[in-house]
């Protein structure tokens, strides 16, 4: 007989190794992100629910969870069992919403605090509506778990009737199965009109996956064919290796139809006799318990891998798509540096001014002029970067990756911000123009705004603007205009790193707010390093 191992140091190996699957993430959209995220919250909710509780208290009542698709009479089950309504059954689907919890009164304490299913607020129904049968009341649905006690049910078990796992509402699916994975035994319903559909079959492949302590019930069958229905499924069980599960049928009855909500005792008294023998039974109890709880924990040796092999390719993935943007603006940048070098900018309309200064041409126009050719380079820069990143994240896996755009990013966006940047330049240079202006050694001071234009011709035309060059030293001396030439220098190259490097960082910024980092994956293979040791 297995039995359950409940040293400290196991259960520290347990927290830690929570602490790391509740830590992994897998935000970018990988074809295989939504299964690991899905993953991740199921492990999280049997650890969290389940397998850290029963652990530390193995003395704690079983708890049954009755599971199974819309209709199958979960709820009728539970009352008949206990022998009231304590879940209301109807014929409007889906009928359970609040999941409800029924125990003997003398456990009642272990259930009405935060043992298990801590996430759930506890709800309780007025003793008057329990012992009077009335209607019960409406409650917020949205994470609760109504407790109730019964005499009629045996001490040591506790019945759990979870919401329907094909329910139409999403929220009462993903709680039908993290009720699911709390409970010491399943117990997974069915009716003999749907006891081959995909739903209870993915229940009870799941169960078989983990090694739980399940039980299945045959609802609803038909007088005239209880013989042929439970051959057959039970023949399907036993294809599935499922076939040592104890099965029980339930017949077709007049109460099935939705009547009082309750069966004849006859009716479910052998499931109910299984249950109590589970709870009394110190050795079926102990199997029960000990059987689900090493199934999850072995269970562990694959899913673990697996969460940290998701983490893994989000990680590589990440790397992917920051080098491709990476790539583009290194490229791009170093394309920037050599078309200022050989003097790009001074093209076009800011030719043109400059051939027309100063006759034709103000100092001020010409400025005009080249810084808007500056600020036409830079963009062109960026935005052929952002074409080569849209075109590299687009053969990414990933199906949304465009989603990781940032709005900011836009052509638009980008011409604001150079404009910007280009103007704090232009004033830069019209600054440094007038502080070298005011020491130079000349009966008439120069015009720092000619300076300033001068200065920008020089740093902008390349060997086009050789004869501005040579007008700046007429107007400074040879000394002041190499040494504004070297500051002016400078802080050009200081903005055009700077525009690039912001404008990487912005296509960056989405990535980065993400945070997927490569520690996940060996954190997670570490955490089952340690439990496995420790078991």
């Amino acid at each position: 007989m297995v039995t359950l191992d409940v040293r400290p140091q196991l259960l520290d190996a347990l927290s830690a190794l929570r602490d790391r699957v509740a830590a992994a993430r897998f935000p970018l959209p990988l074809p295989g992100a939504p299964r690991a995220r899905a993953n991740r919250d199921e492990l999280l909710a049997q650890l969290d629910d389940y397998l850290v509780p029963r652990l530390r208290e193995p003395e704690a009542p079983l708890l049954a969870v009755v599971g199974g698709s819309t209709g199958a009479g979960k709820s009728t089950l539970v009352n008949s069992l206990v022998g009231r309504r304590v879940s209301e059954a109807g014929v409007l689907r889906p009928t359970t919403r609040t999941p409800v919890l029924v125990c003997h009164p003398e456990d009642h304490h272990w259930f009405s605090g935060m043992r298990v299913l801590p996430d759930l607020t506890r709800v309780w129904v007025p003793e008057r509506a329990a012992e009077e049968d009335l209607p019960l009341p409406e409650e917020n649905p949205a994470r609760a778990l109504r407790v109730e006690t019964a005499e009629s049910l045996s001490p040591g078990l506790a019945l759990l009737d979870a919401p329907d796992v094909d329910s139409l509402a999403a929220d009462n699916r993903a709680l039908a199965a993290e009720l699911i994975c709390a409970a010491d035994i399943w117990i997974m319903v069915t009716t003999a009109a749907r006891y081959a559909d995909a739903v209870p079959w993915h229940l009870l492949r799941t169960a078989k996956e983990y090694d739980a302590t399940l039980v299945t019930v045959l609802d609803r069958v038909p007088h005239q064919v209880v013989s042929e229905v439970s051959r057959q499924y039970g023949a399907l069980l036993t294809k599935a290796g499922l076939g040592d599960v104890p099965r029980f049928t339930v017949p077709e009855l007049p109460e099935s139809a939705w009547g009082s909500g309750l069966l004849p005792a006859t009716a479910v008294a052998a499931l109910r006799s299984w249950l109590a023998h589970q709870a009394q039974d110190p050795g079926a109890r102990q199997q029960a318990m000990a059987r689900t709880a090493h199934g999850v924990l072995t269970s562990l040796k694959t899913r673990l891998p697996e969460l940290a092999g998701a983490a893994a390719a989000q990680y590589a993935a990440a790397l992917r798509l920051t080098s491709a943007v990476e790539s583009a603006y290194d490229s791009e940048h170093a394309r920037v540096r050599g078309r200022l070098q050989a003097g790009a900018v001074l093209a076009g309309d800011a030719l043109k001014r400059w051939r027309a200064f100063p006759l034709d041409c103000t100092a001020g126009e010409l400025l005009d002029a080249l810084v808007e050719s500056l600020g036409s380079l830079l963009l062109c820069a960026v935005t052929a970067a952002d074409e080569r990143v849209d075109e590299a994240w687009r053969r990414e896996p990933a199906s949304d990756v465009a989603g990781l755009l940032d709005r900011d990013a836009s052509p638009a966006s980008a011409e604001h911000r150079i404009g910007m940047a280009v103007r704090r330049w232009r004033r830069e240079v019209e600054e440094h123009a007038e502080d070298e202006a005011r020491f130079v050694d000349r009966s008439v001071a120069p015009d720092p705004e000619v300076i300033a234009a001068l200065l920008a011709t020089v740093l902008l035309g390349g060997r086009r603007a050789r004869s501005a060059g040579e007008r700046l030293a007429e107007r400074m001396g040879v000394h002041a205009a190499q040494r504004l030439r070297e500051r002016g220098g400078r802080l050009l190259g200081e903005y055009a790193d700077r525009v690039m490097h912001v404008e990487r960082e912005r296509r960056l910024a989405p990535l980065d707010a993400l945070d997927v980092q490569a520690e996940p994956q060996a954190e997670l293979i570490a955490a089952l390093s340690v439990l496995l040791r420790e078991r």
